[in-house]
């Protein structure tokens, strides 16, 4: 559906400017900007994909992954076709490479932001998850679904690149409540050959959800030969640390996907030792995804068990008050809905 997008500008030369993501488009009559869902008509930039879900789905908020958001909750996740950047490894290439420019992407059944809370309220969920493609491009419909939710005591996840603007993440910050970012590498070089972005705008998002009080968890997926190494794995675990050595660090790993099939999945081993080098730069809380390994929260002062992950099943949680109940040492997460 085509409607009339946030964060943009007119330019003298006739362009637009789109300032919703780090690429910042100037966009031509007629053309798209870099996510192919994004087109200046009529003087006027829109997006083509409102109220257009390629995918919606009921989730436990572990998958997102967040583990010191609302454990054992669950959120309905929803996604349009397209995404800012283009990782030759994607795992959901399907419909993330998707984008308005091409015809399968059409027919998608509409379904407004009014019929997304209902129905996550339908399937009792305590939160609604912008995930499986890149929630960026489909600002004004994840901004839009975002208001009523709040007002339905519906928390708010971006599972994300990290790749908006400063501009973008102020705008939706009072209605987002937590965040998943994707930290793919520590490298600006694997960022643009591989991703065909940069770096540091991922960094400065980081940063700046940290500084606007959104909930925060950053994932990393581990690719043998390309961001395994100990010298990046210690830049990524520095950087998270001096951030906050409270942010919990997801270890994923990879398997071959895409542009990537010739590649092997992450050695079992590659993954522990990126858990190693995270705790000896002082991370508090890691976990390792994508793996048959339980992934339970302990108390990083007394190494009490405070919530138990099964491999199937939901999570127990095993403390009260935001706190050990060994040591009262303070746990850092949000472990209560609004409806508690």
């Amino acid at each position: 559906m085509k409607h009339p997008a946030m964060l943009w500008e007119k330019s003298e030369d006739g362009r637009v400017g789109c300032f919703l993501c780090a690429h910042r488009c100037r966009i031509g009559p007629g053309q798209f900007g870099f996510c192919g869902v994004r087109q200046h008509l009529d003087g006027k930039l829109y997006s083509l994909v409102y109220a257009e879900p390629i995918a919606a789905h009921l989730d436990p908020i572990e998958k997102k992954p967040l583990y010191h958001f609302l454990p054992g909750s669950r959120a309905y996740s929803v996604a349009t076709v397209g995404c800012n950047f283009h990782c030759a490894f994607c795992q959901n290439w399907q419909i993330s490479q998707l984008n308005k420019k091409d015809p399968r992407a059409d027919g998608v059944p509409s379904v407004s932001p009014e019929e997304i809370v209902e129905q996550a309220q339908f399937y009792k969920a305590h939160s609604i998850a912008y995930t499986y493609t890149e929630p960026t491009i489909f600002f004004e419909y994840a901004y839009d679904t975002a208001r009523l939710a709040h007002a339905q005591n519906l928390a708010n996840i971006f599972v994300t690149n990290g790749f908006m603007s400063r501009e973008a993440l102020e705008q939706i910050q009072p209605f987002l409540d937590a965040a998943n970012v994707d930290l793919k590498s520590f490298d600006d070089q694997f960022y643009r050959k591989h991703c065909s972005a940069r770096l540091e705008p991922v960094l400065e998002t980081i940063r700046c959800m940290k500084e606007l009080g959104i909930w925060l968890e950053i994932t990393t997926l581990i690719i043998p030969g390309l961001n395994d190494s100990e010298q990046e794995l210690e830049e990524i675990t520095r950087f998270i640390a001096g951030i906050d050595p409270a942010i919990p660090w997801h270890i994923s790993r990879f398997h071959p996907d895409y542009q990537f099939n010739g590649y092997s999945a992450t050695p079992i081993s590659t993954l522990q030792k990126a858990r190693h080098i995270g705790q000896q730069q002082g991370l508090k809380f890691i976990y390792i995804g994508n793996v048959a390994e339980r992934s339970d929260t302990v108390c990083p002062q007394c190494q009490q068990l405070l919530i138990s992950r099964p491999m199937l099943g939901r999570p127990s949680i095993h403390f009260e008050n935001n706190a050990c109940p060994k040591c009262h040492t303070p746990i850092a997460g949000v472990w209560k809905t609004k409806r508690e």
